[in-house]
């Protein structure tokens, strides 16, 4: 499926070896699939993470531990004796275990056995974290499939490719990636406002030096590296040095994250279950003149190679994206169910027939992934690629404000007055609170915790956030719609179709009453 990594033979436009090449990338250190402790360890290099105007060390700072816990425990899964088998296979270089997150599948078993890996992390996840480490080593995978496309424009950019997916794959390497430009002036050409998108300032033998910002990395405080690309939004730049794809380690001279007010420091005892858990972090990367060694680019200048490659080297991250959104309609589902039953209001026909359109999304979703693996198709790279989510990202950016506002419905008045952990520990208040905000069949204690658990999905901070990002994250939905009308295979058939009714109607007409002739 790859080349052996002796077979390495890397031509740096400015000479260099091998052996230098495998050094600079670490292969002699390859381990294969992190456990917890060994992912957060490996957190501990000169990353440069500014959150609320100080520098921190994010395995340390209590803004960063509820994720940091949670991709622990995520990690272990794959040591653990249950999941082992479901989320591995055995490097053909190494013989290390390496994650199925990073094969590249080339038959159908193999496809099916990157599904079961996806669920399990997002499965484990409850849906709540859209850029799980599995998202974007997908998106590693789809360049590794297009690097002979990427050859094409220069033959080091597919050894590239290649060598940087080999390395990803045999350290269990966590990324996130930057495509966005940042919001200054969108209005504005590049000409007039340079800063507007990352460009190069400098190309030297050895590398490029890049200058600007990208939005927004999510997970990047956590991840080891940032792939930088551009979106559809962005891919036909005017001048060639705003086009350039790379990938640099988080921790790279001059490159700074700079994070969003976090969601988990609560000073009460109010429960915060999903934030505390899975508020991922989303930061701005800012590139103050940082050096891009030669052998981390995979593209420079050719706009039209980086509007032909977004989908390529999507593909299977935009599959697992959808794996994940079903996950999350999952625990919206039984969050939606739990606080019906909780209220007494479930055999209510008007909410019995929200909890059915609830239902439909779910099912619709599930249905849609089995289509999706069901018209596996080949890729000029020698691997198999899902069916096109276009239909489906429109669907899920559409219907996600909808699902929460279910969630607001079902639950009501219940979203907003909650006892805290502390007035349920209260002797004084607990009498009151057992009898006046218990629920059907249960006590106290359970239905504040569901209501909370319901609050953070759709109502508070954390579940804002979580809206915005399902409405933008796939991209703009009016492209989206637009690309999936103007792409859909059947539509030619289709008019065709209507147009020879059209005839046959008019045929039949005129057979019927002819038109007499002028005299």
């Amino acid at each position: 499926m790859t080349a052996n990594l002796s077979d390495y033979r890397v031509d740096y436009r400015a000479g260099g070896s091998n052996m230098e090449y495998r050094h600079n990338l670490h292969m002699h250190k390859a381990a294969g699939v992190h456990s917890g402790a060994s992912f957060v360890a490996s957190l501990g290099d000169e990353r440069e993470v500014w959150y609320d105007g100080q520098r921190v060390d994010v395995r340390t700072h209590p803004a960063f531990a509820g994720v940091l816990r949670e991709l622990g425990r995520l990690y272990d899964l794959q040591h653990s004796d249950a999941h082992h088998k479901d989320m591995t296979w055995t490097s053909p270089q190494t013989g290390h275990p390496v994650s199925l997150s990073y094969l590249a599948p080339s038959t159908p078993a193999q496809f099916a056995a990157k599904t079961r890996n996806s669920h399990l992390w997002m499965e484990h996840s409850h849906g709540q974290l859209p850029r799980i480490p599995d998202f974007v080593a997908n998106v590693v995978v789809g360049l590794y499939d297009y690097r002979h496309e990427l050859g094409k424009v220069d033959p080091q950019f597919a050894r590239n490719a290649e060598n940087y997916y080999l390395y990803c794959r045999e350290h269990d390497i966590a990324l996130t990636h930057a495509i966005g430009d940042p919001q200054i002036d969108r209005s504005a050409s590049l000409a007039e406002h340079p800063d507007n998108a990352l460009r190069i300032v400098e190309r030297r033998a050895d590398g490029v030096v890049v200058r600007g910002a990208k939005q927004l990395a999510t997970l990047a405080p956590y991840c080891h590296e940032v792939m930088v690309y551009l979106s559809p939004a962005f891919f036909m730049r005017s001048a060639p040095e705003y086009v350039i794809w790379f990938a640099l380690p988080i921790a790279t001279p001059n490159l700074r994250l700079m994070c969003r007010e976090s969601q988990t420091e609560h000073r009460n005892s109010f429960r915060h279950d999903l934030s505390s858990r899975y508020d991922e972090q989303d930061a701005m990367l800012f590139f103050d003149d940082v050096f891009i060694p030669n052998h981390r680019i995979f593209l420079l200048d050719d706009c039209q190679a980086a509007a032909a490659g977004f989908a390529r080297i999507s593909a299977w991250a935009l599959y697992v994206g959808q794996i994940r959104f079903y996950h999350r309609l999952r625990t919206f589902l039984g969050v939606a169910a739990l606080a019906s039953k909780a209220i007494g209001v479930k055999d209510f026909r008007e909410i019995g027939d929200q909890l059915g359109e609830l239902t439909s999304y779910v099912e619709m979703v599930r249905l849609a992934i089995v289509g999706l693996q069901n018209e596996l198709r080949p890729t000029s790279g020698g691997h198999l690629a899902p069916g096109v989510t276009l239909a489906l990202d429109a669907f899920a950016a559409q219907v996600s404000a909808r699902v929460a506002q279910i969630v607001r419905v079902v639950c009501g008045s219940g979203l907003v007055m909650q006892p805290s952990e502390a007035d349920l520990a209260n002797p004084v208040l607990r009498p009151l609170l057992e009898r006046y905000m218990g629920g059907k069949d249960v006590d106290v204690v359970f239905k504040s915790r569901l209501f909370r658990l319901a609050t953070e999905l759709v109502s508070d901070r954390y579940g804002m956030r979580q809206e915005l990002y399902e409405m933008w994250n796939r991209g703009d939905i009016v492209r989206n719609r637009i690309a999936l009308f103007e792409s859909y295979p059947g539509r030619a058939g289709i008019e065709a179709n209507i147009v020879a009714l059209l005839d046959g109607a008019s045929a039949a007409l005129q057979a019927a009453h002819p038109v007499p002739e002028s005299t």
